[in-house]
């Protein structure tokens, strides 16, 4: 008897490997695009604070954002703008204590690039995640073959549990 949620894991791994390019195009038309779910808008934030980064490959990604884009169209006050999670950590909060200055990113991308790094990360995060993932991909492959072993001892642990139970009941 096989378990499924391991299989499926296993074939979630492979798929994500074998597809990992279009994975990672899923990943940032999504996740970018997204800023209706507060969970997954904090996600982000956080991950752009901790990282000092801004979007996957870069501040434009925020055009996939409808309320960030910069389309003509785009009638929100954060048009051609970033999250303020985006901004240097000193525009993070106004001159008068700890008040996030919500606005600190708004309409940066209208900028020049250069003009841009004076007050938002202009770096992506994709690129530095490949990189530090292959660095320390003999880790990472480590970690993941020791949780699946324990994964498989656990199953065949339960399986050894179900024998001895029915040995048991067939004694009765």
């Amino acid at each position: 008897m096989s378990p499924p949620g391991s299989c499926v894991q296993l074939a979630a791994g492979v798929l994500a490997f074998v597809f990992q390019d279009c994975l990672k195009l899923f990943i940032i038309s999504n996740v970018w695009a997204c800023r209706g779910d507060l969970d997954l808008q904090n996600l982000i934030d956080f991950a752009q604070e901790f990282w000092s980064c801004c979007g996957a490959h870069g501040p434009n990604d925020w055009n996939l954002n409808i309320y960030f884009n910069c389309t003509d169209l785009n009638p929100s006050r954060e048009r051609c703008g970033v999250p303020v999670s985006c901004s240097h950590p000193v525009l993070r909060l106004l001159p008068a204590g700890d008040i996030p200055n919500t606005q600190s990113g708004y309409g940066v991308r209208l900028k020049l690039e250069m003009e841009q790094q004076s007050f938002i990360q202009t770096n992506g995060r994709v690129a530095q995640c490949e990189r530090q993932l292959q660095d320390n991909l003999i880790a990472v492959a480590g970690i993941f073959v020791g949780i699946a072993l324990l994964q498989v001892s656990g199953v065949g642990l339960a399986q050894n549990l179900v024998s001895d139970v029915e040995a048991v009941k067939a004694n009765w």
